[in-house]
């Protein structure tokens, strides 16, 4: 039985992952997360780069969103299947490759429950999607069982101490997380990665990278953040007016801390951490 199994099992019954999955779900499904998604394009391509991926692999977008990595993937000449469990973001999905003429399958689907057979893709990627399951034990041994022996597995996951790790942070200080929920940025760190992925089952190579942000002043980033992004978004809904004001103050102190623009402009560098796993 594989490790992360075992710790699965040692995981307290109490928690209700559907729960917490119903919560996340609303709060992807709110706003519009495509109009943060679509400036996150380089990290796709960044990735199906390291992946090495070649025409023909078939390739699985895991948690999909808006479908970066899935474009990325299908301008590369691969036979793509783009799932998520918001049916909205697949659909800014189709649009975009409709408008690029790319061939992509667009599938809703829990990344929880994959609804493919075993060993069924060359490759199995998910950029900042899949770190969100509430059932991290069980979403990665998805990827492992949709994923050919000998296949690649391909991450994109924010680390604890980037910009959007502390904006996640910010945002548990002001609105509690359900209950037994795990931080998604433990994704973002080879101690949880080594737990996940059972070095028996697979080789993990992860290498820390950068992600800027980009925006025309602190005032623009926390108004497209409240008004798209759904976590932040949600948060702001969950909170009287007041404490409205103090959770705004205290994004702002974050942004302040991390934007190196030198000018009104926000330039906001958040590490993330970038995963290539095989198959054994």
């Amino acid at each position: 039985m594989p490790a992360s199994a075992t710790r699965e099992s040692k995981v307290p019954e109490t928690i209700n992952y559907e729960a917490i999955k119903a919560r996340q779900r609303g709060a992807w499904s709110s706003g519009d997360y495509s109009v943060v998604g679509t400036t996150l394009q380089i990290v796709g391509e960044r990735l199906c780069e390291s992946l090495d991926v070649r025409a023909g692999q078939t390739v699985l977008d895991v948690a999909a969103g808006n479908g970066n990595a899935s474009l990325a993937a299908a301008r590369r000449w691969c036979e793509v299947t783009s799932t998520d469990y918001v049916e909205a973001l697949l659909e800014r999905g189709r649009e975009r490759a409709k408008a690029e003429r790319l061939e992509i399958v667009f599938l809703e689907a829990d990344a929880e429950a994959l609804p493919f057979a075993d060993g069924s893709f060359d490759v199995v990627m998910s950029t900042f999607g899949v770190m969100f399951t509430p059932n991290q034990e069980r979403a990665a041994r998805e990827l492992l069982r949709v994923c050919r022996p000998g296949g690649k597995i391909g991450l994109a996951n924010w680390t604890p101490d980037g910009f959007i790790g502390h904006l996640f942070q910010t945002i548990g200080r002001h609105v509690a997380p359900p209950p037994g929920a795990r931080s998604p940025a433990l994704w973002g760190t080879q101690a949880r990665l080594a737990e996940l992925f059972d070095p028996d089952s697979t080789t993990v190579e992860a290498t820390q990278r950068t992600f800027v942000f980009r925006y025309r002043s602190p005032d623009h980033w926390l108004d497209v953040f409240k008004t798209y992004y759904g976590p932040v978004l949600k948060a702001f809904a969950a909170l009287a007016p007041s404490q409205k004001k103090a959770l705004e103050d205290d994004l702002r102190t974050v942004v302040e801390r991390f934007n190196r623009s030198g000018d009104t402009t926000v330039i906001l560098p958040s590490s993330y951490l970038e995963i290539v796993g095989t198959r054994r």
